[in-house]
């Protein structure tokens, strides 16, 4: 089975298909806070720059990355942190 990350990953990658792509398990961060369980794979940090981003405000370019991962957030992720950039503000 694959890890979340991997996971995060993949589903970004087709959907958005970015040029950089880079996602961090920051869940060991929030040991004891809301959302934490044992074995990590809660808390993530999602760095991407791609051309759908192009044009879009900020709360557009989360609303996409949150869309492609909508399983992932109802399913075990309890926070993402996104960092969502077009090709030219990278």
């Amino acid at each position: 089975m694959p890890t979340m990350a991997n996971r995060i990953a993949g589903k970004l990658t087709a959907q958005l298909t970015p040029e950089h792509l880079k996602v961090i398990d920051e869940s060991h961060q929030h040991y004891g806070h809301a959302g934490w369980r044992e074995g990590g794979e809660t808390h993530f940090r999602v760095e991407i720059v791609s051309a759908a981003f192009t044009g879009k405000s900020r709360l557009e370019r989360h609303r996409l990355v949150n869309a492609a991962l909508s399983e992932e957030l109802a399913g075990g992720v309890h926070a993402l942190a996104i960092a969502a950039r077009a090709p030219s503000e990278a």
